[in-house]
């Protein structure tokens, strides 16, 4: 009997034992190598154990599942590839209906929470499935050598998630508001309110509780969060490049792929040399 590793991330210790309990009883050979009970925890034990399949609630302290699984498919070491591909994911969460739709619409297997046995079966069936036929490439991506095929299918999903819930939000998958374009910041500097204007900002960039606002010849700190700015921008002017790095896409000047395959860019008019994650590294095509 092959043995399957996993990992559970699941705030409430109850509900992780009754997840485990669960598994065991739907897939006698599975091995769960560790319960954890928050995000930031989930992304370090995955990356020391590598286990093929991780079940991550969707809402947990600190970073959400989405999060976490963001947070983890950008800091996958490619030398974990082919031999141990990105695990199959699956997310654990409180009936809600958009974040349901979110997940139905992009393919993102998840259980709902208390576990159903028969759901569960289903879940388990998929996930046998998944192990046993090699991973393609989503439509959409771009084949890299560097990134497993597995990989490239997880970031399509991801990225459609982020599509379709419009944000992300530490409790999970929410939809944004409609809102009318952004055209001025009122900005503090000292006793003084400066007023940019979006068209002049090159970079978008969070920085702990601040959020830099670049422009050719000047840098600001403004105190609302980029998720909160992101629904106010026009996406064909900015790209995000990062979670936490939005760029003129007229601004770029050139974008650099180094031997491990991670992208950065420069800028026509600073030398700031920003990254730019896996999720949005479909955005440059030509590379």
């Amino acid at each position: 009997m092959t043995v399957v590793t996993a990992l559970i991330a699941e705030d409430e210790p109850l509900l992780a034992m009754a997840l485990q309990a669960e598994l065991a009883r739907a897939w006698p050979a599975l091995q769960v190598l560790r319960t954890v009970g928050d995000g930031a925890s989930a992304v370090q034990a995955a990356l020391e154990l590598a286990p093929q399949l991780l079940f991550f609630d969707i809402r947990m302290p600190g970073l959400s599942g989405l999060d976490a699984a963001l947070e983890l498919a950008e800091l996958w070491p490619p030398t974990h590839a082919p031999h141990q591909p990105f695990p199959a994911l699956v997310f654990v969460t409180a009936y809600d209906q958009y974040a349901v739709q979110a997940f139905e619409a992009q393919a993102v297997d998840y259980l709902l929470k208390p576990v159903q046995a028969a759901r569960l079966q289903k879940t388990v069936s998929k996930l046998q499935q998944a192990l046993i036929k090699p991973a393609h490439t989503a439509p959409g991506t771009i084949a890299n050598p560097v990134i497993d095929a597995t990989l490239e299918a997880t970031l399509h999903q991801l990225r459609g998630l982020l599509e379709h819930s419009g944000r992300v939000t530490g409790s999970g998958l929410g939809t944004a508001p409609a809102l009318p374009r952004l055209q001025v910041l009122q900005i503090s500097v000292g006793p003084q309110i400066h007023m940019v204007t979006v068209s002049e900002v090159l970079v978008f960039e969070a920085a702990d509780k601040y959020l830099r606002v670049l422009t050719a010849d000047r840098e600001y700190l403004l105190r609302t969060p980029l998720k909160d700015l992101l629904p106010q921008l026009d996406p064909d002017e900015f790209w995000q490049i990062h979670r936490g790095t939005v760029v003129r896409a007229s601004a770029i000047a050139v974008v650099h792929r180094d031997e491990a395959g991670k992208l950065a860019l420069t800028l026509r008019e600073r030398h700031d040399k920003l990254l730019v994650s896996r999720l949005y590294a479909h955005r440059f095509k030509a590379m």
